[in-house]
Parts: structure tokens; C-alpha cells; sequence
């Protein structure tokens, strides 16, 4: 049971065997002391994966790739990777994401002594490094020195070594360290005192770990809207799909640091999903599964009875999607949500509204109805921090955007395959179409504009929380002359 209200709505539904999508309900209003501003945010993506906001950008190619990952955590959510790639380029791009922010690097990038600041300033641009500060070590692995940005600043050229360059480390002096236990609080309390950037762990002189003070500073503050880790680096998630190629996949995104696997499958429900849910939480106990996708309580269920630590609901909602009119299945995603939300009760696990979300106030109603998190793929693609270029269309700005079950997907790559149960390449059926979105300029602008829709739904119910809107939100159907009237109309924009 989410509310009595809600329950009873669902009852009254499921009574005349109706399923409901968003432009099928509203919410009603009631008594309220609260504001949209004063709203917080706050929710989980899986058992314990922590989110500032309740947003994430769906695994697919048209959608997040690195830089999506770092601008989704950045902004307090979250980034699935896809993985219509192989398997090491998606881990690369996974390392890209953790590494962003340092608050504490466990396997920092070293130089060696006998290298020029041009050697560096190439292996950085190769790397795509947007930073200078690297520990110096000596072929022994021993750390003899720091270099850094001022470093490079003050050198009269690149053809200077970084032994000559570099802030020299001798018993101590002039070089800050710690060892591999320092906890973030003391580091910072000693960055300050030492007025240093960056503080080296070492062990018997080598490198273990590095501290970054703009980071610890950020992430101490309280105020920072980055979602990261207990070491301060930004949380990443990745797709793996399901069988031993998941498995495969896997190995390399958790070497890579990445905290949340995906099992990103068509059907959810299906042996071969528990298994890999299985499989995936004995050999990684410590990093959550995200499971999915379905679009009923039962199958909600069976996923957490093998294991699964987040449920992703939606089977067809996608804009691009056409597995309803293949297939003949799917729930309309507002029932679809309410059931698995209402299946899961009580279990921890969180729920994912993946797909269907065109305005904001869908998300408040996403949410409401169950949603932990919502998951968006046509509105982001349409940022600037989605992979692809500006296309011009006439006098509009385009991006493409495609499913994985498109065609064209399922023609690239394998992995696009095996989501939808196919192995052949000349035997696929597709189930998603290939399209274009008009750009909507910054990542940041777009979400703002849809967690408003989140904040002005649960201030107009008075609550002050997601969990408050869960609890207190009361639904009732609208027709289609309702929904024409809540649209904007009789005007010439």
C-alpha cells in the first residue's frame, strides 16, 4: 500500500481491467504550507545509491556517454552508460566519470622524473586529463616529488623535465602526505593548515591514494549539488545486460570503479536476468544491480527475490519505442509504476519510471505514484551534454535520437541485439524507431525546468519531501477534453 487513496483509485481501475498513462490523471490539490523552493529532493536510485535529485539519463547511445555521466551527478543525479560499445571503451568511459572529481583517488596517475612537461602535456591531451597534478615516481614506484599546475606555469619551457620542474618530496619537506587510512576530514584539516592542493597517501614511499582539496572543500561544504561517494568522486553507472557477455562487461566497469550495474534487457521477467542478478551480486557484492525492465507487480517481485537492488518499470512508454505495437505488450506507465511501486513495498528497493516523461509535471506524477527516480531519454538527448553533433534542419537545431531497438541499433551492434532476445542480425524485428529531437541548449536549464514540475506538484499537495508526495498524493482521471484544456489554447504563440 502506498496511500489509502491511491490504493483505492488503482482498485477502482484495475476493476474495470483499465491501465492509465500521464495524460490519463491529475492530481489534487490540498492544504499546503509549503513551497517549491522548499522542497526536498532527495530519493535513491538503488539500495544504496544515494540521489540529490531524482533524475536519470537513460542507457542508450543517443543519450549518455561520459560526458552525460558527469554532467547528470554533477547536477545530483545520475548517468547510466550505455553499452552498445565494447565493453572497454564503456569501462574507459565509466573511469572518466570517476575520476572528474578527487575528492580522494585511490590509483592517481603518475610521471616519472626523466619525462619533459611536453611528454605530460601529450600523455594529457591523448587521456583527455583536464588536469596538471601528477605524483612523481622513480622506477622503483617510490614517490620523489609532486608536479603540478604552477609547475608548469613557472617553467621557461615543455622541454624542461619534470625532475627539474617538479616540488622535490625529501624526508618530508615541502611535499604534504598521508597514509592510506587518512580520512577525508583529517585531510582537509591538514590541506588547510599546510595551505596545499593536494596531499599523496603513501605506504613504504609509494603511492596508495590522493587527496584533492578543491574537492574536499566542495563535497565538505554540505552545499555541493554533486552526488559522490564516500571518497568524493561522482557516482557512475553502467549497462551490462544479461549471460556471460554481462559478466564479461562487468568485470572491467567494476576495475573501472563503477558503482551500479544495469541489466538492461527488453524483458526483465526472464531466467536469464535472475541468473545474471545472481551471478553479478556474488562476484561484486559490494556494487548495486539495477534490474529491468518490467511492467508488473509479480515481476517487480521475482527480480528482488534474485537479488536485484533497483527496479527499472516501463516496457514501451519511450517516445522511440514501438514494443506495444510489435508486440502487443507493455502497461501504461502510470499502472505500471503503482503496481511494481506497490509490489516492492516494504523490500528497500527502490523504483525507476523509465520512459514516457515529455512534460514536468509527469515527473511530480511519476513520483507520486510510486517513483523513487524517473528516467528520461528523448528530453536529454536534446542537451548539450548528449553525444552527437548539431545537425541543422531547415531553420531548427536538431540532435538524432534513436532506441535500442531501432533498427539502425540493432544493425551497429550486438549488444542492441541481445536486449531484445536476438542473436542473428537478418532475423531482428525492430522494436524502436529512429528520429531527431530539436536542441535545448544546456543540460542544467532542461533539468531545472522538469524538477520544477517536481517541486510545484508536491507543493501544490503539501509536501515537503518525495516520500510526503507518495503519501499524500490523490489522483483522478481526466478526459480528453480535460487534457485539451489543460494545455495552453485559443492563443497565437
Amino acid at each position: 500500500m502506498l496511500n489509502q487513496k491511491l490504493d483505492t483509485f488503482f482498485d477502482k481501475m484495475d476493476a474495470q481491467a483499465l491501465m492509465l498513462t500521464f495524460d490519463d490523471v491529475r492530481m489534487h490539490t490540498d492544504e499546503s504550507a509549503v513551497l517549491p523552493p522548499d522542497i526536498n529532493l532527495h530519493s535513491r536510485f538503488s539500495r544504496r545509491i544515494p540521489l540529490k535529485i531524482p533524475a536519470i539519463s537513460s542507457a542508450m547511445s543517443t543519450v549518455t556517454e561520459w560526458r552525460m555521466g558527469v554532467a547528470m551527478a554533477t547536477n545530483g543525479g545520475l548517468g547510466v552508460i550505455h553499452k552498445n560499445m565494447d565493453p572497454i571503451k564503456q569501462a574507459k568511459m565509466v573511469k572518466r566519470v570517476k575520476l572528474y572529481l578527487n575528492g580522494r583517488v585511490d590509483a592517481p596517475r603518475t610521471v616519472t622524473p626523466n619525462m619533459t612537461l611536453a611528454d605530460v602535456e601529450t600523455m594529457r591531451s591523448e587521456k583527455r586529463f583536464d588536469f596538471r597534478t601528477f605524483p612523481v615516481v622513480d622506477d622503483e614506484g617510490v614517490v620523489v616529488g609532486m608536479l603540478t599546475g604552477s609547475d608548469f606555469r613557472f617553467a621557461s619551457d615543455l622541454t624542461v623535465t619534470v625532475a627539474d620542474a617538479m616540488t622535490a618530496f625529501k624526508n618530508g619537506i615541502n611535499l604534504l602526505a598521508g597514509s592510506k587510512n587518512t580520512t577525508p576530514e583529517q585531510a582537509l584539516d591538514k590541506m588547510r593548515k599546510a595551505k596545499k592542493n593536494v596531499m599523496p597517501l603513501l605506504e613504504d614511499g609509494k603511492i596508495v591514494g590522493m587527496y584533492v582539496f578543491s574537492d574536499l572543500k566542495r563535497i565538505s561544504s554540505g552545499e555541493s549539488l554533486h552526488n559522490v561517494d564516500p571518497n568524493g568522486q561522482l557516482f557512475a553507472a553502467a549497462a551490462v545486460g544479461a549471460g556471460d557477455a554481462a559478466m564479461i562487461r562487468a568485470e572491467l566497469l567494476a576495475a573501472a570503479g563503477c558503482d551500479v550495474f544495469h541489466i538492461d534487457t527488453a524483458h526483465g521477467d526472464s531466467q536469464n536476468v535472475f541468473d545474471t542478478i545472481r551471478r553479478l551480486k556474488t562476484a561484486y557484492p559490494t556494487i548495486d544491480v539495477v534490474a529491468g525492465n518490467v511492467s508488473r507487480g509479480e515481476s517487480t517481485l521475482r527480480l528482488i527475490a534474485a537479488g536485484a537492488d533497483g527496479i527499472f518499470v516501463g516496457q514501451g512508454p519511450g517516445s522511440i519505442c514501438t514494443t506495444r505495437i510489435v508486440a502487443g505488450v507493455g502497461c501504461p506507465q502510470v499502472s505500471a509504476v503503482y503496481n511494481c511501486a506497490k509490489a516492492a513495498k516494504g523490500s528497500g528497493v527502490p523504483i525507476c519510471a523509465d520512459g514516457g516523461i515529455k512534460m514536468p509535471g509527469e515527473c511530480a506524477i511519476a513520483i507520486a505514484v510510486g517513483g523513487n527516480s524517473f528516467m528520461m531519454g528523448g528530453v536529454l538527448a536534446a542537451t548539450d551534454a548528449s553525444p552527437g553533433q548539431i545537425i541543422q534542419v531547415g531553420d531548427k537545431q536538431m540532435k538524432a535520437y534513436y532506441g535500442m531497438g531501432s533498427l539502425r541499433a540493432m544493425n551497429e551492434r550486438e549488444e542492441s541485439r541481445q536486449r531484445y532476445g536476438y542473436v542473428n542480425q537478418n532475423s531482428v524485428v525492430p522494436e524502436g524507431v529512429e528520429g531527431t529531437v530539436p536542441y535545448k541548449g544546456p543540460l542544467a536549464d532542461v533539468l531545472h525546468q522538469f524538477l520544477g514540475g517536481v517541486r510545484a506538484g508536491a507543493a501544490y499537495v503539501g509536501a515537503s519531501t518525495l516520500s510526503e508526495l507518495r503519501e499524500r498524493a490523490e489522483l483522478f482521471r481526466v478526459t480528453n477534453a480535460g487534457m485539451a484544456e489543460s494545455h495552453p489554447h485559443d492563443i497565437h504563440q
